[in-house]
């Protein structure tokens, strides 16, 4: 299973678009509500998820985690204990994260980039401690992909689905999208 955490003011695109291309990709995706199930993004459009933070629990079933950003959603995941919880169980268990946007900061802060390749929203690199600072729309780099924003949110859901299902799959996939080339 992949959770995709979206706390107050998250970017809508950024998880709405990654969500969708995801589960087109015939992959498990939960959305957790942080601190409710009806969660409103940065443009006050609510969405309601599929669980609450305090109904999911960190099991061997867990295959990644998706943070979107936005502001304040981003800020809002960061002091989250429990997103906090899942990065760390990722971390120790080679699990994907991913973050687009502003989100990447969180890992930059944790030192989870230290040596990678990653990328940001645009005035956030400095967030991104000790990570080789790409101006790629999306990187993958071991089990951490990061993406710039909305505009790659396609691109980034695309990115997952390569990561579990291969570039073959992802190929396809963006076919049936009419992605541009």
């Amino acid at each position: 299973m992949i959770y995709a955490f979206l706390a107050k003011g998250f970017e809508e695109v950024e998880a709405i678009a990654t969500i969708d291309v995801i589960r087109r990709a015939e992959l498990e995706v939960c959305t957790v509500g942080v601190g409710s199930k009806l969660v409103c993004g940065s443009h006050n459009i609510p969405v309601f998820c599929d669980l609450e933070e305090s109904e999911v629990s960190i099991d061997d079933n867990v295959d990644g985690i998706i943070l979107p950003g936005g502001m304040p959603g981003t800020l809002n995941l960061e002091k989250n204990k429990t997103v906090n919880d899942f990065i760390e169980y990722a971390v120790n268990n080679n699990k994907l994260i991913a973050a687009i946007c502003a989100a990447p900061s969180i890992l930059g802060h944790k030192g989870l980039l230290n040596g990678k390749e990653a990328t940001c929203f645009p005035g956030f690199e400095s967030e991104l401690a000790g990570a080789k600072i790409s101006d790629k729309y999306v990187v993958t780099d071991g089990n951490i992909i990061t993406a710039r924003g909305m505009g790659s949110a396609i691109e980034f859901g695309l990115a997952v689905s390569e990561y579990f299902c291969g570039k073959d799959e992802a190929d396809r996939l963006k076919n049936t999208l009419q992605c541009p080339q």
